[in-house]
């Protein structure tokens, strides 16, 4: 699909740094760097295809503190840093010593990405959307979103200094509502599930040619900005890759992204070409890419979400058959876990690493569980959770399950009663 824009852009040429083209990735097909996301040729998605040159590990650690100290990786111009935008990443990478004990692995470590700028890694994506739409001549950022996109999306534009216009289910979590609401751009609530709201905005993309949806007409280049999690967690563990993650699936592209950046590191030298094997995390309510690996497909199957895990809630994943290619190409699985247990994966992060996460983030660390308990992830070996939320989106899912131990009178009796003293 191709968004036809207006003279300045027909006559400039994007600097996207080191990308030279777009390949589809059925048949891959090549054609020039352009704001379309499916190929005429084989109408498989496009994504980003690369002239890296030389990339040492000196160069990328003597650069900013976040996403742009890999900016020699990614299809952003030469001195996109020095143009405003939310500056995210460089998120930390926690050892995750009693979460391990309780999930029976012997080495764990969680990549915190809550604390990005509006406290998801969906910072990390739009980013690199906003940096390519810049190029690309768009006046407008704009997304359809289940909540953390829609924060990222509304943020980003604000800084930037352009229109926002944000699309999401109205059943959506309140407070994602707020915290998009809040930057003021034009947020539109509709009728629908988030994929009712997406076909809409891929319509809308066709009809207003200065609108860059990040997730629609610029998800090649958007999408790459997950690589940058890949290259944080193999910086931060000293330059290798970890033998074992486990990544929350919800179109599928962050788990396609973090594999191809694994790939790109090992393809330049900046770590060991060594094995991994890649998991993925689905809740049971909107489990279609799980069903498809459970059934020994490579199709998968659309389903009506219906889940508390609704950053997860996409019922028809665009890149859910390549998250199946992955897995099975590394050994990996996907599980998926009910919503009790989502609730309990959140409870026990927080309680044992003092780490509040969202919905998805339950997701993941209920299914490291599951796959620990059904022999699917081997506990000795390294693994690395990805927590892509902040808890604070999320309330309502745990409202109904933590609170105040006990109402007490301003007394030190009444205190020392309730605690057993």
């Amino acid at each position: 699909m191709t968004a036809t824009l207006g003279t300045t852009s027909a006559t400039k040429t994007p600097d996207l740094g080191p990308a030279v083209e777009l390949v589809s990735k059925e048949e891959g097909h090549r054609q020039p760097l352009a704001p379309e996301f499916v190929s005429a040729e084989d109408f498989s998605p496009l994504e980003v295809a690369y002239d890296f040159g030389r990339v040492r590990r000196e160069d990328i650690e003597a650069g900013p503190k976040n996403i742009w100290r890999y900016k020699k990786l990614l299809p952003v111009p030469s001195n996109v840093e020095e143009i405003p935008n939310t500056e995210p990443g460089a998120t930390r990478l926690v050892r995750a010593d009693r979460l391990a004990k309780e999930l029976g692995l012997k080495r764990v470590w969680v990549k915190d990405d809550t604390g990005n700028p509006t406290h998801s890694f969906k910072d990390r994506v739009v980013a690199v959307a906003l940096a390519a739409a810049r190029e690309f001549g768009f006046e407008v950022l704009a997304c359809p979103s289940t909540g953390n996109l829609a924060n990222a999306t509304a943020a980003a534009a604000a800084r930037a200094g352009w229109r926002s216009v944000v699309l999401i289910p109205k059943t959506l979590e309140r407070a994602k509502i707020l915290t998009t609401a809040v930057y003021d751009g034009d947020l539109l609530a509709i009728d629908g599930n988030y994929d009712d709201v997406n076909r809409l905005a891929t319509e809308l993309a066709g009809e207003h040619p200065t609108w860059a949806f990040v997730n629609v007409n610029v998800r090649p280049y958007y999408s790459e900005g997950s690589k940058t999690l890949a290259f944080e967690v193999a910086e931060q563990l000293g330059w290798r890759i970890p033998p074992q993650i486990v990544v929350p699936i919800a179109s599928g592209s962050q788990l396609t992204k973090v594999d191809k950046g694994f790939r790109e590191l090992g393809q330049l030298g900046l770590v060991d070409a060594s094995p991994y094997k890649v998991f993925g995390a689905q809740a049971t309510g909107c489990s279609p890419v799980s069903a498809a690996f459970r059934a020994g497909q490579d199709v998968v199957q659309p389903v009506k979400p219906d889940t508390i895990a609704r950053s997860l809630a996409i019922g028809n994943p665009a890149d859910g058959p390549y998250v199946l290619d992955i897995v099975n190409r590394t050994g990996g699985a996907i599980e998926d876990v009910s919503d009790e247990e989502v609730v309990e994966g959140i409870r026990l992060l927080a309680r044992t690493e003092g780490i509040f996460t969202e919905t998805a983030g339950g997701v993941t660390v209920a299914t490291a569980k599951k796959l620990v308990e059904t022999g699917k992830l081997d506990p000795d070996a390294e693994t690395v959770l990805l927590i892509t939320g902040d808890g604070l989106k999320t309330l309502d899912a745990i409202e109904n399950h933590v609170g105040p131990k006990a109402v007490l009178p301003p007394s030190a009796a009444a205190v020392n009663k309730a605690l057993g003293y």
